[in-house]
């Protein structure tokens, strides 16, 4: 069985997952708990980070936009990063723009005050209220411009739903679960969210559960 190394609140991962569910295909996920540097995982992937996907050949491919890549010319019949080369750079640079800024000023930088703190780090101090006051001041700049975006396509990318759509969806994932999108503010990009939340691909997520974290209450609710 083709299998996905993950953790839940990983919007990687969840990037991952959410690919490999576009594109139909079968996988099962492992829980890998990176801090505690397993021996068995650093063998796999010695970088020690998620996601790492094995694929039914034993191909093992690290790193969430090279497992795009790879499987976008493994299975071509649904490409998801674009078919045209403008299309296609478009869609390489709003991925970017979430793994890369998003992921540091808002999604990563959550789940490290909120939860990776104590698992990680040890520290029982609870979140940095400075940082949570910059994550917040951040997101609205972020779902400002995905509002942007919307409003003059049909997806953030341009008319097709692509991997750009799916990175930012599952970086936002991983903030909603945590109750700390301000959806209320931004009506054109809660309507995209929506979108994406109901597709089959999506539903997955929707039932993951963090060990001693529950998520926010909308977070299951389709049409919040």
């Amino acid at each position: 069985m083709r299998t996905l190394y993950h953790y839940w609140l990983c919007p990687f991962s969840r990037k991952v997952r959410l690919i490999l569910s576009e594109k139909k295909l079968d996988f099962e996920l492992e829980v890998e708990r990176v801090w505690e540097r397993r021996p068995e995982y650093i063998t796999l992937n010695p970088a020690g980070k998620v996601p790492l996907l094995v694929d039914l050949n034993g191909t093992a491919v690290v790193d969430s936009m090279a497992i795009a890549e790879y499987l976008d010319e493994a299975y071509p019949e649904r490409l998801l990063i674009g078919s045209g080369l403008t299309q296609r750079a478009e869609v390489r640079r709003l991925v970017a723009w979430f793994d890369d800024k998003f992921a540091q000023e808002v999604s990563v930088s959550l789940v490290i005050e909120k939860v990776l703190k104590r698992h990680l780090y040890k520290d029982e101090s609870g979140p940095n209220s400075g940082v949570l006051r910059m994550i917040k001041t951040y997101i609205h700049d972020h779902l400002t411009y995905i509002s942007w975006l919307v409003d003059r396509r049909n997806w953030i990318a341009g008319d097709e739903f692509s991997l750009a759509d799916i990175t930012a969806a599952a970086h936002l994932s991983v903030v909603d679960y945590l109750g700390d999108v301000p959806w209320d503010k931004h009506e054109l990009a809660k309507d995209w969210y929506v979108r994406i939340k109901s597709r089959p691909s999506f539903r997955a997520l929707l039932l993951d559960r963090l060990p001693g974290l529950t998520p926010s209450a909308h977070y299951s609710d389709l049409d919040f």
